[in-house]
């Protein structure tokens, strides 16, 4: 009987210990002759974390809420302002006629207001400003957008006589500050009834999945991990799963930021509708600003406080939130180290050791500045290269730099309760009720792991939720680009 060895056999003993190739236990022995290693490879267990931290969730969870919803959609009202104050421009001087054009801030139909429900009346004290004179005026005449408000003090009857010059369709300010009537006169004969604005986002439902086929789970493999999740210690092949999760958990922060509403003509399928994140809510009724640039601590204070200024003719909340990305961040820092020295050497206010041993702090966390306190964090989301850090590098004069983000609550009615209710400034809505919860819902299918819902054989881990985030008081918001 004749027996031919395989082309590969390596039967080659040696009479000493020595790892030849001749004698070494090839496990990949190839046409080119195997293993060229003497030893076999070290295997490292553990999983190299080479990018930190990957998650960027947990921005929403610091200075908002979640709660939950039943209906397809969250609606809320935010009321106007409380004074009456209208931009126009003095259309007649010689007659002292005001034309109202829009409301304070620059809309014509904005928190109630349209141009034919102003609320100038007769017998108004207001004061009529522009930029070269202002004057206490008295409301004689209000025919539709047209105010006739005759000066109090001056050399004559009319605006022109009082030094507001002759020309005509100037731009000018009018505000409601008061009213006066004679004795035994009749009241106003019309009402001024609150007015506000109703607003509304709808919630879009998100998708993910991880599926690992039968043969895979049965060839375990251990790695030890330190995960996002909460996957620490050795894992098996759920160690990717661990990963997707802390992925989708990442999207639903993540599309609460950058979502918008669809449009009109837009190219995406019917069933999509789109919901309004935080950048789109900031830019469509907060504010824009380029934020401090970090030129020179003087140009930068002054832009800070340019800042100031706004939030001054909103809201005014006293506390506010600075999420930023590392270089608007340094800017901020530059920019208070600056204002925290004096003379010529620089020398910081305190009392210090002036010891080689002395750790420098050159951060700042929070700062006051006016009437307002700010507290300074990192946004991880605005620097990742995996996340908007990426988009930012790429349009440089789009990139979203940070946001300013009020502390606290806001008072707003909610027509789905028909009452008010306090609420932070920033929440997450998401579907739910007694029967259902889809705030982060996860269920198994297939045939592989314990759970057979179906012939496939592989594990399917399914993720879905339903949420949209409501932006409450956005004029109390700055975005900066």
């Amino acid at each position: 009987m004749a027996i031919t060895l395989g082309p590969n056999l390596n039967a080659v003993a040696s009479p000493q210990k020595l790892a030849l190739a001749q004698n070494y236990i090839d496990f990949t022995a190839d046409a080119t002759g195997g293993w060229a290693q003497q030893y076999l490879p070290d295997l490292l267990e553990k999983e190299a974390e080479v990018f930190g931290s990957r998650t960027i969730s947990g921005f929403l969870a610091q200075i908002g809420a979640e709660e939950a919803m039943s209906s397809d959609q969250v609606v809320w009202s935010e009321q106007g302002r409380l004074h009456l104050s209208y931009q126009g421009k003095l259309a007649d001087v010689s007659a002292s006629q005001f034309e109202v054009l829009t409301d304070i801030d620059g809309n014509v139909a904005n928190d109630g207001f349209t141009l034919a429900n102003h609320g100038v009346r007769v017998g108004d004290m207001v004061l009529v400003s522009t930029a070269a004179h202002t004057a206490v005026c008295q409301v004689t005449v209000v025919s539709g957008v047209t105010i006739t408000a005759l000066p109090y003090t001056g050399a004559g009857d009319h605006m022109d006589e009082v030094g507001f010059g002759t020309v005509d369709d100037v731009a000018a300010t009018i505000l409601v500050f008061g009213s006066e009537f004679g004795k035994g006169t009749s009241n106003q004969t019309t009402s001024n009834s609150p007015v506000f604005k109703s607003y509304s986002n709808k919630p879009i439902i998100m998708k993910d999945m991880y599926e690992v086929n039968g043969s895979d789970m049965s060839q375990i493999g251990w790695v030890e991990v330190t995960g996002e999740e909460g996957q620490n210690g050795y894992m098996w092949y759920l160690k990717a799963e661990g990963d997707t999760r802390a992925r989708f958990a990442d999207y639903l922060e993540m599309s609460m930021l950058e979502s918008v509403k669809v449009g009109a003509n837009t190219g995406v399928g019917s069933s999509t509708t789109g919901t309004e994140g935080l950048f789109a809510a900031i830019e469509d009724r907060g504010h824009i600003t380029t934020g401090v640039s970090g030129v020179n601590a003087a140009t930068d204070l002054a832009e800070f406080d340019a800042i100031l200024a706004k939030f001054d003719q909103q809201g005014a909340i006293e506390e506010n939130m600075l999420f930023v990305n590392r270089a608007t961040s340094l800017a901020f820092d530059d920019m208070l180290a600056s204002m925290n020295s004096y003379g010529a050497g620089g020398t910081s206010y305190g009392v210090f050791s002036n010891s080689e041993d002395m750790a420098l702090n050159l951060g700042f966390s929070g700062f006051r500045r006016g009437s307002y306190d700010f507290y300074k964090s990192d946004m991880r989301y605005l620097n990742d290269k995996a996340t908007r850090g990426a988009i930012n590098t790429r349009d440089a004069v789009n990139a979203i730099r940070g946001v300013i983000v009020p502390a606290g609550t806001s008072t707003v009615y909610d027509g789905t309760l028909g009452k008010n209710l306090k609420r932070p400034f920033l929440h997450v809505r998401y579907r739910a009720s007694q029967a259902e919860s889809r705030k982060m819902k996860t269920w198994i299918t297939g045939s592989v792991g314990g759970n057979i819902t179906s012939d496939l054989d592989a594990m399917t881990v399914n993720y879905l939720s339903e949420r949209c985030l409501v932006v409450q008081g956005a004029n109390n918001f700055m975005l900066m680009k």
